[in-house]
């Protein structure tokens, strides 16, 4: 990604905009803040309480407050430290749900360009792996880090006050510490980074597999997906390892350094008290800040890492969130849908592609059927792609009337569409939950009953024992494909559409349930303006406009007795799929105003 070669500033600068911009309850960090450094504060006094208990038992002259106060210290450092870590933990969880919303609001509203190029799994990792990595740093390191400063600031300035001497033997380890742990630091960066976006890469690849299972069956895939997969898994596993070396340098150096001033300071104390310079009392309290300075300075090593880990996820965070959504801000909107649309010198290419369509001008007049004819890959559903704005144009314009497309709201435009394709896509749920998905308003249930009647699917919905509620797995399994597909044309039907975009609806259904729901079709379309795509002639001959689409361009555009007179490639068509087939005159097809199939 071109966000690893940023300046590292440039990453700090990302991950703070990114906490600022998830508008963190500030007051409750304040109080966690100052409950911190109640317990740092507490900790400080704990050695000097310490200091005097032992100075004391040494000329036995013990006194009893002097052990309340020590006790009071130790409620005050642990109440506060509990409270503080709550509050800390309810910001990290706070911080990041916004996040996390902010993420999902987005990835909704990013263009199909976005999702031709990145895997479903990988931005799923980026909403949840890369963001429990911020999670991570401040509920678990932050509060640390800001209370392990103040700690070590503390117990040195204490620390010159009880002996400056002695202070001195451990400030020595401070430069040195710094030193090994800064480049290694820099380093800890780029492998979290390189694991996070292996570890994207990863969740993709198991949504690929987990979602298409069956077809890695059918296929016996098996073997190569575990090959790939293992292969992933090896290559997080180096990660992890290199993560590993690093770590394994950190920890033992600071308990190392964290042992030698132990050793030095008792050495060295044991000495100054024996010749009576130092107290016994003094000697204790000293171990003990070495410890309180120690410990936080080993602390703030695991911070830094984990701060590497969460710029590493804010730049893919930001990266996705600084994508350009589709354009949601023009506020015109669809007045009066009952007009012609026209294509005007359309032209367009996906990204890195041949161009798809090139040069198309076209009328739809309203109220009546166009169907799109023509051998696969030639644009038909690019056509039908750009006309519900899931593409931009690269030329030309589409218009509503005498209105670009473009300056209607996205929602006002779409909402006018109803699309059945022939993939007949469906979610996850209840059959109920899929024909009134999207619908804003409250749907009564003799709509929904409506709509199931005119697409033919009250047969087959009565026999499963919850009806409308039943279950119809991921995405649909348990149904069949023309179940789907009935499905699908009940969906569409309960929006009323205005216009209405049929891209092989009735592929998956049998010749019984074809004629059927083509029959509910056929009512659906009166008034309103449809576009067909089709293979098979026979469901589009009586439709008031054919569109003959070849390599991205229109080469023709007539009724079929115009086409079959005077387009070779229609008539060629129509010759492959209608000689010698008589069709009945009371077959419905996709028109408007005839219900009837004229035979070549």
């Amino acid at each position: 990604m071109e966000q690893k070669n940023l300046p590292k500033v440039d990453h700090i600068r990302t991950f703070w905009l990114l906490i600022k911009e998830s508008k963190p309850p500030v007051k409750i960090f304040v109080v966690a803040v100052i409950l911190s450094l109640l317990e740092t504060g507490a900790g400080l006094i704990v050695p000097l309480f310490t200091k005097s208990l032992v100075d004391q038992l040494s000329q036995s002259a013990l006194q009893l407050s002097m052990i309340f106060l020590l006790v009071f210290a130790f409620i005050v450092q642990t109440v506060s430290s509990g409270f503080s870590y709550y509050f800390m933990t309810y910001i990290g969880e706070s911080i990041v749900a916004s996040i996390r919303k902010r993420l999902w609001g987005q990835v909704l509203h990013l263009p199909l360009p976005y999702f031709d190029q990145h895997e479903s799994g990988d931005t799923m990792s980026r909403i949840t792996q890369d963001t429990n990595t911020i999670k991570s740093l401040i509920t678990q390191h932050l509060i640390t880090f800001i209370t392990g400063i103040i700690t070590i600031i503390g117990s040195i300035v204490i620390l010159l006050f009880i002996d400056w001497k002695m202070t001195l033997i451990m400030l020595i380890a401070v430069p040195l510490s710094i030193a090994i742990i800064t480049p290694l630091g820099r380093k800890m960066y780029n492998i979290s980074k390189l694991n996070q976006d292996e570890m994207a890469n990863f969740s993709a690849n198991l949504g690929r597999v987990l979602a298409d299972i069956r077809l890695v069956k059918a296929f016996l895939a098996e073997k190569t997906e575990k090959t790939k997969g293992n292969a992933q898994i090896d290559h997080l596993f180096q990660y992890g390892l290199q993560e590993a070396r690093i770590l394994a340098v950190i920890t033992p150096f600071m308990s190392f350094i964290m042992m030698l001033i132990l050793v030095l300071l008792i050495g060295y104390g044991g000495v100054r008290v024996a010749s009576g310079v130092l107290s016994a009392g003094s000697l204790v309290a000293i171990i003990i800040y070495m410890f309180q300075i120690v410990v936080p300075f080993s602390q703030m090593a695991s911070f830094f890492t984990s701060f590497q880990k969460a710029m590493g996820g804010a730049v893919s965070i930001q990266t996705i969130l600084s994508t350009q959504k589709e354009h949601p801000n023009y506020k015109l909107t669809v007045q009066n849908p009952s007009q012609d649309i026209h294509f005007k010198n359309i032209s367009f290419r996906y990204k890195d592609g041949e161009q798809t369509i090139k040069q198309v001008n076209l009328i739809i007049p309203h109220g009546k059927t166009t169907a799109f004819v023509g051998p696969s890959g030639s644009g038909k559903t690019t056509l039908f792609a750009l006309l519900e704005r899931f593409y931009i144009p690269n030329s030309g314009e589409i218009l509503l009337g005498d209105t670009n497309i473009q300056d209607f709201s996205l929602c006002s435009w779409r909402s006018k569409f109803s699309y059945v394709s022939q993939e007949s896509p469906i979610m996850s749920g209840t059959i109920r939950d899929n024909i009134i998905y999207g619908m804003e308003k409250v749907v009564l249930e003799k709509e929904i009953q409506t709509a199931v009647d005119l697409a033919h699917a009250t047969e087959f919905i009565s026999q499963f024992p919850k009806g409308l509620d039943t279950e119809v797995g991921e995405r649909g399994i348990k149904l069949s494909g023309g179940q789907r597909q009935r499905i699908a044309i009940a969906r569409a039907l309960i929006r009323d559409p205005k216009i209405l975009l049929l891209d092989e609806a009735t592929s998956n259904l049998d010749s019984a349930s074809e004629f059927l729901v083509q029959k509910a079709l056929q009512h659906l379309m009166k008034g309103r303006t449809t576009l067909v795509i089709a293979h098979r002639l026979s469901t589009v001959v009586n439709s008031e406009q054919i569109v003959v689409l070849e390599g991205g361009t229109i080469t023709g555009v007539g009724t079929h007795h115009e086409l079959v007179k005077h387009h070779d490639t229609y008539q060629q068509l129509a010759n492959q799929q209608l000689r010698d087939r008589e069709i009945d005159d009371k077959q419905p097809s996709f028109s408007s105003n005839n219900d009837s199939c004229i035979s070549q």
